[in-house]
């Protein structure tokens, strides 16, 4: 089965890089990831994309070696297993607030014994390989996005959730869920110490942890910090910060 690079990166004791994709473009994900990303997100939930758009764009990742995620809508097995099945090799689910959700975000990850993932890889096994059935639980990444003060409160339930890979922090709604601002590059001392107490909670679980960001020295602070991914731009990030550069420039 094809590696999946991010566990092999972590492996070599490094953190990784993402990118974001909202475009519905197969096109936009080719030239993105062509440009040396670890790994790039497939966002269904905020972005303008649909599970027929993703199709391509999977297909486009595939021409080079940035490893496919996919943010689903929601905590729904069918969408889960339908992104697994397109060639994801990992899932992130946004939203998750207890052990019950994310056991049951897992288990829709993971082919029986570990879980109850229907079989099915049609377009899986073109990516990952004949071997995919064998290998795909212990290859695909379950990541489980920690937003809300619920969430913190079940932290504990939630990391210790058999099967679980990473915890992904979203630090707009985090921001928002305790009463302060949603914004990408939290400095709110409130949401910082979230922030590092997600850190360092999901650690000593074993887990890996990941966060969204907004540029790119924010990124870097979050790697000195001991997050394993880092989320650095997104298309649409790109293409309004160079639209407005370019008119500020013509003025």
């Amino acid at each position: 089965m094809r590696e999946n690079r991010l566990r092999a990166i972590w492996g070599e004791g490094k953190a990784a890089t993402n990118c974001w994709l909202t475009i519905p473009s197969h096109y936009v994900a080719e030239a993105m990831a062509g440009q040396g990303w670890d790994s790039a997100t497939i966002d269904i939930q905020h972005g303008m994309i649909g599970i027929s758009d993703a199709y391509p764009m999977l297909t486009a990742l595939s021409t080079t070696d940035c490893v496919p995620l996919v943010r689903v809508p929601w905590n729904e097995p069918g969408i889960i297993m339908k992104s697994l099945d397109a060639g994801a090799y990992g899932i992130i689910c946004p939203m998750i607030n207890s052990r019950e959700e994310c056991e049951r975000f897992v288990d829709a990850c993971r082919y029986a014994p570990d879980g109850y993932r229907s079989v099915g890889p049609n377009r899986a096994m073109l990516y990952g390989g004949p071997d995919y059935m064998a290998k795909a639980n212990e290859t695909v990444l379950t990541m489980a996005m920690i937003e809300t003060k619920q969430a913190l409160g079940n932290l504990d339930e939630i990391c210790a959730t058999q099967g679980l890979d990473v915890i992904l922090i979203g630090p707009a709604d985090l921001g928002l869920s305790l009463g302060r601002e949603a914004r990408g590059d939290q400095t709110d001392p409130i949401v910082v110490d979230a922030i590092d107490h997600i850190l360092s909670t999901a650690k000593s679980y074993n887990r890996r942890t990941a966060i969204v960001n907004g540029s790119v020295d924010y990124s870097k602070q979050m790697i000195e910090k001991g997050f394993d991914l880092v989320t650095v731009t997104s298309d649409m990030g790109l293409l309004r910060g160079g639209a407005a550069l370019q008119k500020a420039m013509s003025d």
